[in-house]
């Protein structure tokens, strides 16, 4: 599941899976997630790529819109099980599936070909030039820019079609690939054989790949607010004060 973020830009996620983990760690931590679906009751995939975003704009300052926090991208490069086509009205819709509902729940697809979903076989690579997943491809595409982060944790380096998205990101010298996992397999040191090792950040081991550990000890505070970001600025420019540790109020 690679997760990229460009400087100024929301954090954006892309995965290769069906299941909708992502979508019900989102509803429990109260985020929002901007994808190309529009609609309440009955979602319609949308072939737009208007740059949709959420701000705010702060109590007493004009014309200084901020990121609203809370708010992420998604984008599932193969699919969703709760992807439908309307042959009827030829188009792609979501429907609004429980979390672990039971197979014969109303909603849940009899038929295979009845949903929007590229199943493990030789011709995935193909199928990814189809609609909808072209679209998907395009956005995900969009990691090939300067200045690029993008966060490589549960992927196994299998897929042609996103191991060249990535190989190309890092043909661009301020772009950086940090990828987290168990072990390193032979797929991962075949990728990892045509990069270069300044761009490529390698964190192994069942250590680092443990979500609980990762999340409290290596990942960064979840904020854009610049308020917060600008106050750890001026503490880090600050002689040391041993009763002022980073995140602590500070009296003005």
């Amino acid at each position: 599941m690679p997760a990229a973020q460009h400087l100024e830009e929301r954090l954006h996620i892309f995965t290769t899976n069906y299941d909708r983990l992502v979508e019900h760690g989102c509803d429990l931590a109260g985020l929002r997630i901007i994808d190309r679906f529009v609609g309440a009751l009955n979602p319609v995939f949308r072939a737009l790529r208007v740059d949709v975003d959420i701000h705010y704009n702060p109590p007493g300052i004009r014309g200084e819109p901020r990121f609203m926090e809370g708010v992420l991208r998604l984008t599932k490069l193969h699919g969703s099980l709760d992807w439908f086509f309307d042959p009827d009205k030829r188009r792609i819709t979501r429907k609004a599936i429980p979390f672990g509902a039971p197979s014969d729940h109303t909603d849940v697809p009899k038929k295979p070909v009845d949903t929007v979903m590229i199943y493990p076989n030789p011709a995935k690579d193909v199928e990814t030039t189809q609609y909808p997943y072209a679209e998907l491809f395009r956005d995900f595409a969009a990691v090939c820019r300067p200045n690029a982060v993008l966060v490589s944790y549960g992927y196994g380096f299998g897929d042609d079609h996103v191991n060249r998205v990535l190989l190309d990101m890092l043909t661009i010298p301020s772009t950086h690939l940090i990828v987290i996992a168990y072990q390193a397999d032979e797929r991962l040191k075949a990728f990892c054989a045509n990069t270069r090792d300044a761009q490529v950040s390698l964190l192994v081991g069942s250590h680092f790949a443990d979500v609980l550990t990762l999340v409290e000890n290596y990942l960064p505070k979840p904020a854009l607010d610049f308020i917060s970001g600008r106050m750890v600025e001026l503490m880090k420019h600050r002689p040391g004060d041993p009763n002022i540790t980073p995140g602590s109020v500070v009296p003005v």
